[in-house]
């Protein structure tokens, strides 16, 4: 665990490592490619982020580990949201965003997926169901 000299900032930098060494073993990474992992929650974050209502993206945001809660807000301009996408525009979106090259070891989608289900563990059952409805049919499969 990080000793940030406060316990709360330890918390957070805790449990973003284990949501990032989850993405990192879902995509089949090292913990040397942390900066892949860490562009990979962003690009998903961001796109999930802009394509709810304000009111559900600040419930999703709440249950999120707070260091996790500035990565989602970072940049973030809730008077252009939601924005309609369908799940070509949506792994668009992300392709755009993630700043590496998906040369076959990880295709954009899967990229995705592993992301959502690692955040599907760190929310409530609950909240997890009102997002999936929040995204949409279109986007359903993505959630998974």
């Amino acid at each position: 665990m990080a000793d940030t000299g406060y316990s709360s900032f330890n918390t957070t930098v805790d449990k973003t490592n284990r949501v990032l060494n989850e993405i990192e073993r879902a995509c089949g990474w090292t913990k040397a490619q942390r900066n892949r992992s860490y562009a990979a929650l962003r690009a998903v974050l961001h796109a999930v982020r802009d394509r709810l209502t304000v009111d559900a993206s600040a419930q999703f945001a709440a249950q999120l580990p707070l260091l996790i809660r500035g990565i989602y807000y970072d940049g973030w301009n809730p008077s252009s949201v939601p924005v309609k996408a369908d799940k070509e525009e949506f792994l668009d979106r992300v392709r755009r965003e993630y700043p590496f090259e998906l040369d076959g070891e990880v295709d954009v989608e899967s990229l995705v997926h592993a992301v959502m289900d690692t955040l599907k563990h760190h929310v409530t059952e609950g909240e997890w169901d009102h997002i999936r409805m929040s995204m949409g049919r279109k986007l359903a499969s993505v959630l998974a």
